[in-house]
């Protein structure tokens, strides 16, 4: 048997060398974790530190024990049932004027339209929001005044206020019915015209191939989307802010007088109360992520 040495195989001239080649589409996504962590990680490391000091900057757990004053609690309490009425609102609406222009056979130019005002509305928020409803619902808007002069109904004699709940949600709702429409537009494309051709080949009635077929397919989809459009209300603050003008009890509004500087001001329970939130808008967009790859083994 030959023995081969192992420097005669290192010199050899068919050795194959390998080349680590550095990838530089790393690059392109460089700007990603920038931002990622300039407004994303750091804030919220720097709320975790915050709630985690009093107004000395000593170590406490205090500001989480006093997270369970009934005024926090209802302020928690009423910005789910702010974010729950108008996620299923926004959810429902929005995906009927979805279907209507995706599946309803409606002309192209209707669906153009749609998904342009959705696409500058769900980006509407905000003090300008704010405005718009007060110059066209509040006491002297003009839609107001456009139903006391034309047909002599006072909408706050009725018990209306913009100011109030109701009020609230339906600026929510301006916002949240196009987000939903954004989003629920690729699903409903993703529905295949074979599966209903085959559902009725088998005797389906329309009812049966919504049930037992579209609908469930489009399930975790319209869910996680109401669960994004729940996130998605849960930490607006300036539409609440500049329509009540602070006097709200959301959880935003009053982490702000928490932090801003008022009277009672106490920092550190405005980061504990802020990290609240910010548990719940990850559990939120977790839970969409989940029902996303679920509807996309039906959707591909």
């Amino acid at each position: 048997m030959t023995h081969i040495n192992q420097a005669e195989i290192l010199n050899h001239p068919l050795r194959v060398t390998r080349t680590r080649n550095i990838s530089w589409a790393w690059l392109g996504v460089l700007p990603f974790f920038v931002f990622a962590i300039a407004f994303l990680i750091l804030p919220a490391s720097y709320l975790v530190v915050g709630s985690l000091q009093d107004t000395k900057e000593n170590f406490t757990l205090a500001n989480f024990a006093d997270m369970f004053q009934p005024e926090i609690l209802g302020a928690y309490w009423l910005s789910i049932q702010v974010s729950v009425v108008t996620a299923v609102g926004g959810g429902l609406l929005g995906f009927m004027l979805a279907y209507a222009t995706i599946l309803g056979g409606l002309p192209r130019w209707v669906r153009n339209a749609l998904m342009t005002f959705s696409g500058v509305a769900s980006n509407f928020s905000g003090v300008p929001l704010a405005f718009a409803f007060i110059a066209t619902l509040g006491r002297t808007g003009f839609i107001t005044a456009l139903l006391k002069t034309a047909f002599g109904l006072n909408i706050y004699e009725y018990g209306f206020n913009l100011y109030s709940f109701l009020g609230l949600s339906l600026a929510y709702m301006y916002f949240q019915f196009p987000l939903m429409v954004l989003i629920i537009a690729p699903a409903l494309d993703g529905i295949k015209r074979e599966w209903r051709e085959a559902s009725e080949n088998l005797g389906a009635t329309s009812w049966q191939y919504w049930r037992y077929v579209a609908l469930p397919i489009l399930l975790p989809s319209l869910l996680g989307t109401m669960i994004l459009l729940f996130g998605n209300a849960l930490g607006a603050y300036a539409t609440a802010f500049a329509l009540t003008g602070g006097t709200f009890g959301l959880a935003t509004i009053l982490i702000g007088r928490q932090i801003r500087g008022e009277v009672l001001q106490n920092p550190g329970l405005g980061y504990a109360v802020a990290v609240g939130m910010v548990i719940i808008m990850a559990l939120s967009v977790s839970i969409y992520s989940w029902l996303q790859r679920r509807s996309e083994r039906w959707l591909r």
